[in-house]
């Protein structure tokens, strides 16, 4: 079960969809760890303990501080979205091909890894390419509470565009398997990925995507995902619940409330009071995580 809040990312990498003005400015307040680190210990204070980061080499920072003070973070938790694809080309660019990749892949396994991925190479093998390239973004996570594991819109609706679902089927599997956690997967078209993911035979997936009372960048519409939610096939978590402020915080959340199949809210914030606003309303409305 996943809890009814999450807390995003977004404001700490100066991602703002309405404003990129805000979004530089952002950018820059959180230029430092100890910012992000006071801001999620707003999130952690006002009682919401899973924190749904990209794979972002300062998630990395994160972790390692937090380990410092397992007091402070007791219960914390950790939905991670991969891959991150900026970070490898930095590398590269910084340290080279072998140097990257030596860079990322996991200590405890390091010349299993390598060997693995040199001969996944060779022998044009994809499904275990994939599964290398799962396991290097997932180092940064050793050692944490990791129950739930997406992969980023971005790759999710390249991967379907492009017709390669099976790859979705690894994924799936490798999750489960190796990290004993769920697959999940965030788009900016859910029906269609629902139907996708049920051809490769996942059933009642999480995906996370836009869901919001004014249908803004719902792609597919928004009648299929109500049509959706309602068929009971799918587990949603809800992102841009706001749409962007074009939409009053206790409207939306009461809104969504009211929806079946919806199990979380995502949001990201960057002020106590917006943080407490909205576990306060999620708590109103949705009940307790």
């Amino acid at each position: 079960m996943m809890d009814k809040l999450l807390f995003g990312d977004n404001q700490f990498f100066g991602i703002n969809h309405m404003s990129e003005e805000k979004a530089r400015a952002q950018a820059m307040r959180f230029q430092e760890t100890d910012a992000i680190l006071s801001v999620l210990g707003s999130a952690y204070d006002a009682g919401i303990r899973t924190f749904m980061c990209t794979t972002h080499d300062r998630i990395g920072e994160i972790v390692e501080a937090q380990k410092k003070d397992p007091k402070r973070w007791e219960g914390f938790t950790y939905y991670p979205c991969m891959p991150y694809a900026h970070k490898y080309a930095n590398a590269v660019t910084e340290q080279g091909m072998v140097g990257a990749l030596t860079g990322f892949m996991p200590d405890d396994g390091l010349l299993k890894t390598a060997l693995t991925g040199t001969k996944a190479l060779a022998t044009k093998d994809v499904d275990g390419i994939a599964r290398v390239l799962i396991d290097m973004e997932m180092k940064m996570f050793r050692g944490q509470n990791t129950p739930v594991v997406f992969i980023q819109n971005v790759f999710t609706d390249l991967l379907m565009g492009m017709g390669f679902h099976s790859a979705f089927r690894v994924f799936h599997d490798h999750i489960k398997e190796k990290y004993n956690a769920e697959p999940a997967y965030i788009t900016m078209n859910m029906p269609m990925l629902l139907e996708v993911l049920e051809g490769q035979g996942i059933e009642k997936p999480i995906i996370c995507s836009n869901i919001n009372k004014i249908g803004f960048r719902m792609s597919g519409g928004f009648d299929a995902y109500l049509d959706a939610l309602k068929s009971g096939r799918v587990r949603a978590v809800a992102m841009s619940v706001y749409a962007s402020g074009a939409i009053p915080a206790d409207e939306a959340i009461h809104w969504l409330s009211e929806l079946p199949g919806v199990e979380s809210l995502v949001f990201g914030a960057s002020s106590r009071g917006n943080i407490e606003g909205t576990k306060a309303l999620v708590d109103k409305y949705m009940g307790t995580s």
